[in-house]
This record gives C-alpha cells, structure tokens and sequence, in this order.
C-alpha cells in the first residue's frame, strides 16, 4: 500500500485525501447516532474538549502549538475567531440534534445547498459576477427550499441554519492567516469554557455522559479524532488538487448523509422531498458544469498568456 502511494502524484495524492475526508465527514450521522441518547449540547461538549485535546496533539508534535496563541493575540484576530467559533459551533450542535432527532435528510439538504449558498455570499459580500447558468441554479435552488416550505408546511430551517452557519464561517475563515488545523484550534480553545460547564453541570444534575457506559464513552472520545481526521485530510487536498474538482468530491459528503438518513436510518421520504431533492441536484449539475467551463475557460486563457510570453521572447 505505501508502495502504491509513493507512486502516485500529488494531485493523486489530494483527491484520494479530499474522498477520504469527505467519506468520513458523510458516514457520520451513523456515528452521531450512536450517542443519540445523550443531549446535543453534551455531545457537543466532549466534541470540544476531545478534538482540542487532538488538534493540540498534533499541533505540539508538530512545534507549531505557539501559533493558537498567535492567532488570537489582538482584539480584531480574537473577534474574528471568537465568530468563527460561534458560526461552527451552532452549525456542529445542530448537526448533532437533526441526526439524534431523526432529521438527518434535511440536515443533508443543508450541505447540498451550501455550495449555492456560497455563490450568493460571494456574490453579496465581494460582488462576485455571476454566469447565467449559476443564477439558473440557485433559482432551482430556492424553488426547493419555497416547495418544501409549502409541500410540507413548514421551512427547512435546519438546511437553511446549516447551509448559512457554514457559508459564514468560510466567509470569516477567508480573513484569518493562518492555517485550518492552527484556526479551528482557536476556535474550540474558545468554545472550552462552555464546554466544560456544560459538562459540569450535567455532572451535577447526575445525568452525565461519564456514568452512560464504556461504549457511550468511547464513542464520545472518538469524536474528537472524528473531528479532526477529515479536516487535516481535507487541508492536505485543498493544496494538491484544483478547486473544481474539489467543488465535486464535496457532494460526496451530503450524498452519504442522504444515504445514511434515507437508507439506513429509515427516515421519511415524501414526494415534496422527491421533488426538491431532485431540484437540487440538478442545480448542482448545472452548477458544476459551470464550474468545469469556467475553469478550462482560465486554464485555456493561461496556455494562451504564456505562449504568448514565449512568443515575445
């Protein structure tokens, strides 16, 4: 197996990594639901302590452990990660809730809107210019999220909170300097003193997670390497691999949360469901076409730029 690694490249290399991160970030509702009897905010808790302990692990062994400090060591730096924690720290418990609540289909729903919902962001926050075909998908887009309001007479709201929780936090990540094991770090770090007195508290009330078993507890100290894996998985590719085909191993993650909800979790699946759902992927097909054209459109213009260059030479 290291033999065949070796051999492959690095951009080889990245997707496998990027599959992996999102095979793992996809398959974790089975996991969540295994804690499903515990409250969402406890979960939460020990997700917190127990990937801080990790990511703090790797950051020692790497010698880099200094930098958490540095990256909250001015108000504005502090503020920003201070908001970052909160976006990911609602969209994680809520997460958690949707699959112990037995609404892990909406919750995929959330993540296969995200990346429209990013183009919107981008659009509204740096303005952004838009194809015809990407205003065309997130058109389809909001056409699911009104039919499903109507359809089932009520609104997604946990896709919505998730999709937007997520969308934001990437929107704060893009102005911190530093890098995602060192970010998120800080941001549990900060999310620790709630952690912890939520985790006392439930001590205090007797109805603590440390007296549900050895297997409630494993799986709770699982979660902090659950955590952590696909992230640093998922950096290692954001650096080898090009953001359109990133774009694309992204859906796998939300095609197995669909997957796991529908299939193993037996969760409800009703016509409107069919429909939007439907409407979804087929803006995220329109989308990543566009996506494809856009990006062979600047790799043709970049051939063309430096035989251009050579030309003049």
């Amino acid at each position: 197996m290291s033999h065949t690694l070796k051999i492959l490249s690095p951009q080889a290399k990245g997707v496998l990594a990027a599959i992996g991160a999102c095979t793992i970030w996809g398959l974790s509702p089975i996991f969540y639901k295994q804690v499903s009897h515990v409250p969402a905010i406890e979960v939460l808790a020990h997700r917190t302590v127990w990937s801080l302990a990790f990511f703090g692990g790797v950051l020692a062994l790497q010698g880099r452990l200094g930098l958490v400090l540095a990256a909250v060591n001015t108000r504005r730096k502090l503020a920003t990660v201070g908001l970052a924690s909160l976006m990911i720290g609602t969209n994680w418990f809520l997460f958690i809730w949707a699959v112990a609540a037995g609404r892990a289909t909406e919750s995929s729903l959330g993540y296969y809107i995200l990346p429209l919902v990013a183009v919107v962001i981008g659009r509204v926050i740096f303005g952004e210019a838009l194809m015809r075909s990407q205003w065309v998908a997130v058109a389809l887009a909001t056409g699911a999220v009104v039919l499903l309001t109507v359809g089932l007479q009520a609104p997604p709201w946990i896709a919505l909170t998730l999709a937007l929780s997520f969308g934001l936090y990437a929107l704060i990540k893009k102005r911190l300097d530093v890098g995602p094991v060192v970010s998120v770090t800080a941001e549990v770090l900060l999310m620790l003193p709630i952690a912890v007195f939520v985790l006392l508290q439930s001590e205090h009330t007797g109805g603590s997670a440390f007296h549900a078993g050895a297997w409630t507890m494993g799986v709770l100290l699982i979660s902090g390497p659950v955590t952590a894996l696909p992230l640093i998985l998922f950096s290692y590719a954001a650096r080898r691999v090009r953001m359109t085909s990133l774009g694309l191993v992204q859906y796998l993650n939300p095609t197995l949360q669909f997957s796991c909800a529908v299939f193993v979790f037996k969760e409800p699946f009703t016509l409107w469901h069919m429909i939007a759902f439907g409407l979804i992927w087929l803006a995220l097909a329109i989308y990543a076409a566009s996506m494809f054209a856009q990006d062979r459109a600047s790799r043709k213009a970049a051939v063309a730029a430096a035989a251009s260059g050579t030309g003049m030479m």
